[in-house]
């Protein structure tokens, strides 16, 4: 049975970690203590055992945090895109971006062109993803919906306000830009949120079309140079120029479809098997020459 003053000191211990906020070190406290008496530790070595997991907990809490304020879209990971299938994409330089040390502290930009379905997004996702588990903030968001907001925000002349709210993110992921309808309104609330993040704070952004074509988005041509350039000035530029991986697996799955019938065994009967037929191997050659089989990662 432990003494009064032993069971005082504990409750009291209990308490004052509560105000200090260490709920870590208040549950495994015990654990270690008895540990400690039983091996001897000197005090320096518990309160450093006790101290690492209260610092790893804070860690796994605070990016349990910034994923839920992300909104990445499930499952976009830099393990699960497929490399081999956009040759023009580096996985070491991608790796060494999804530190965001240097570039990130400069407030640099990462721009990714290409086609629809060619991984942009996904890719896009995935190093946010790796970003945050790497202690940076990061927002993805669809350019229209982000535009939107801010629209709104400026109708009730809160626009300063919300683009100073998203200061937060280290970095901010503008998926579909091209989609942005080609507007005054629109175009000027999404000018002024790259000018405010200028030098200051990253952007990345997807878009299916190149700078040449911009002029669909930004009605002005002014607004259009000026918004280039202050996009590129400190910026990786990526372009994706490889087929859809979603026509790529439709072509794929049909080619599967057909592939029981082509290698089918006539069972039952002795020394008889189907011939190998070819239909599967003329549809491939079919999609080949309507150049289908590009394949890109989603």
């Amino acid at each position: 049975m432990k003494p009064i003053s032993h069971a005082v000191d504990e409750a009291r211990l209990g308490i004052m970690l509560n105000e200090l906020r260490l709920p870590t070190i208040k549950t495994l406290w015990p654990r270690f203590a008895e540990q400690s008496d039983r091996e001897g530790w000197p005090a320096a070595r518990f309160l450093a055992a006790i101290a690492e997991h209260e610092l790893a907990e804070r860690a796994h809490r605070r990016i349990g945090r910034h994923l839920a304020e992300a909104h990445l879209p499930p499952g976009k990971t830099l393990d699960s895109f497929a490399f081999e299938a956009v040759p023009m994409i580096s996985k070491a330089q991608i790796t060494a971006m999804a530190a965001g040390d240097s570039w990130l502290a400069k407030g640099a930009n990462v721009l990714l062109f290409g086609p629809p379905g060619g991984g942009k997004s996904h890719l896009a996702a995935a190093i946010g993803l790796a970003l945050i588990e790497n202690g940076w903030r990061v927002l993805f968001a669809r350019t229209t919906d982000l535009v939107q907001k801010l629209q709104v925000a400026r109708r009730e002349l809160q626009i300063e306000a919300a683009i100073a709210k998203l200061d937060k993110f280290d970095l901010l992921i503008l998926d579909d830009l091209a989609y942005v309808t080609k507007d005054q309104a629109e175009t000027s609330v999404l000018f002024e949120l790259i000018s405010a993040r200028y030098e200051r704070r990253s952007i990345m952004i997807t878009a299916n079309q190149p700078f040449g074509e911009w002029n669909r988005v930004f009605p002005d041509p002014a607004m259009t140079l000026a918004a280039v350039d202050r996009l590129v000035h400190h910026a990786t530029i990526f372009e994706m120029n490889v087929e859809s991986y979603r026509r790529r697996s439709a072509i794929e799955a049909k080619r599967q479809r057909g592939r029981p019938a082509a290698f089918a065994t006539i069972k039952n009967t002795p020394g008889i098997d189907a011939p190998r037929q070819s239909e599967g191997d003329d549809e491939v050659a079919r999609d080949n020459q309507n150049g289908n089989l590009g394949l890109a990662a989603t």
